[in-house]
């Protein structure tokens, strides 16, 4: 098999950070015109493997060949000579600036005005409209990208990969802030790259997209590959089995909890904000597992902030154990034993730049402040170790900086820090996005295994069979409002569907 019949090829790439050896003798062959899924847990190596690609990262050992001659990437730069662009996890745009600016950072057109060099800002109007409009994106290229929804960012961001005119485009979770229209919009975006002999690496924990848009299909398992194979020749449950090492026989685990009194209520809870929530009322009881549905754009984060003290209600009433709260700041929820996991973890939850020890007990630092006001050191590393242990984050010190685990553990991390505070309402918006199925079970485990303790849970998720996996009740929103509540029990995705569509015109 020659060479020529690869447009990438990656031998035996190796890389260690301290404590943790991120790849061990990886191999990656794309070919021309395919997209080749990579696949593994979090934490195996996919996104370090890309970045070693990309030139973020020098690889230790291992080479790359490009169209089979051999290279050194150096840096992102490097790569893009090479024709080798890459749409990142954690997206990396420029809030305060607009859309055409963001795209062409770094290459703007330029001109000649006598002899100073100046930006072409209407070339570079021009070639935004030009390639907006080929690839049929309702983006305006003036917008202030900071006011933009994440789908719309996440969209720019492909249409930057796009425009470097790549032989080969990684995706790094590309679908993870997009509704379903804009992914198939992406889908077919990527048939339309393949058809020019684009090479697309494309990666994903959602799994049911690998069978509609991938060639082939390469596992990874604790930073080694463990194999390639033809996206027709492997079933969804070999995936999962290749990607975990053990077969997973339920996808959710057993619930012994026993929902009891009802300990948090909410009347007529309307947003002060026109086109938001409006009129919501419902209750949880204690130990139970209370699910919130709904299409994107159904107000569900909103309402959840609200009730956190994160955004204003114009009226409505909050009850805890019967009586009535008002919750004017995260403080006071706090106050109220009330803690809120946020949707958007990278954004809204770590911080990149702290080690865990610093993440885990930021929501709970002045119960280590001793009569000197100094912190107690010992308390709060003891707390950690235990946080570490019994949510089995894997880390190699708790003075590993957050930004260098996984998605999962970065996750189990947020848990931890909420957990601290001794909460008996926890509020979870999306708790499993963008992780992988193996860490899902053990989120769904610490989910249920709180439930047991009689905590109640507030579970907002846009993935049905978890609500129905996971819930107690599920309460469906659209447009804002209560479009009904299901017992878990008896839920269906087609009951679901009906209600987050029962108010759209």
């Amino acid at each position: 098999m020659s060479k020529s019949e690869y447009v990438l090829e990656m031998d035996n790439i190796s890389k260690t950070f301290p404590g943790v050896k991120a790849l061990d003798n990886v191999t990656l062959k794309v070919r021309p015109g395919t997209v080749h899924a990579l696949m593994g847990e979090n934490g195996a190596g996919k996104s370090t493997l890309m970045k070693c690609l990309f030139g973020i990262y020098r690889p230790d050992l291992g080479d790359i060949l490009i169209d089979g001659k051999r290279v050194l990437i150096t840096d992102p730069k490097v790569a893009l000579d090479y024709g080798i662009s890459m749409i990142h996890q954690e997206l990396l745009s420029v809030p305060y600036r607009n859309v055409m600016e963001n795209i062409w950072l770094g290459r703007f057109p330029m001109k000649n005005i006598g002899p100073i060099k100046l930006i072409d800002d209407r070339k570079m109007y021009n070639d935004t409209v030009k390639l907006l409009e080929n690839l049929k994106m309702d983006i305006y290229p003036n917008t202030l990208v900071g006011s933009m929804s994440a789908s719309k960012v996440q969209l720019m961001e492909i249409a930057k990969a796009v425009s470097y005119n790549s032989k080969v485009i990684i995706m790094d979770e590309p679908t993870s802030s997009l509704t379903e229209n804009e992914v198939e919009h992406l889908f077919t975006i990527i048939r339309d790259l393949k058809s020019r002999g684009v090479a697309i690496i494309y990666i994903t924990h959602k799994i049911g997209e690998i069978h509609h848009i991938a060639d082939e299909v390469t596992v990874m398992r604790d930073g080694k590959r463990v194999d390639t194979w033809p996206v027709s020749e492997i079933s969804t449950d070999m995936m999962i089995s290749k990607m975990v090492g053990r077969e997973l026989t339920k996808i959710f685990p057993p619930r012994s909890n026993v929902p009891g009194d009802v300990v948090f209520k909410v009347e007529g809870l309307t947003s002060p904000l026109p086109n938001s929530f409006k009129d919501i009322s419902f209750e949880v009881k204690k130990g139970e597992i209370f699910g919130i549905g709904g299409l994107v754009g159904a107000q569900r984060t909103e309402l959840v902030e609200a009730i956190f003290g994160l955004r204003g209600i114009k009226s409505g009433k909050v009850f805890i154990n019967g009586k009535e709260v008002d919750i004017k700041s995260p403080i006071d929820a706090k106050k109220y034993k009330i803690a809120l996991l946020t949707e958007e973890r990278r954004a809204t939850g770590i911080f990149p730049v702290l080690n865990i020890l610093e993440n885990t007990v930021v929501a709970n630092m002045k119960s280590y402040e001793k009569k000197n006001k100094l912190l107690d050191e010992n308390r709060r590393i003891n707390d950690v170790n235990k946080s570490v242990e019994m949510l089995d984050i894997k880390t190699p010190s708790f003075r590993t900086l957050i930004k260098d685990l996984s998605g999962g553990n970065q996750q189990k991390v947020l848990f931890a820090r909420w957990l601290l505070t001794e909460p008996n309402i926890l509020i979870l918006d999306e708790p499993t996005r963008g992780i992988d199925v193996g860490a899902k079970y053990e989120i769904y485990t610490i989910i249920a295994d709180l439930a047991k303790q009689g905590k109640s849970i507030i579970m907002i998720s846009s993935e049905m069979p978890e609500l129905i996996g996971m819930s107690d009740r599920i309460m469906v929103m659209c447009e804002g409002r209560l479009a009904g509540i299901i017992e878990g029990n008896k839920a269906t995705e087609e009951e679901i569907m009906r209600l987050a569509t029962k108010f759209i015109a």
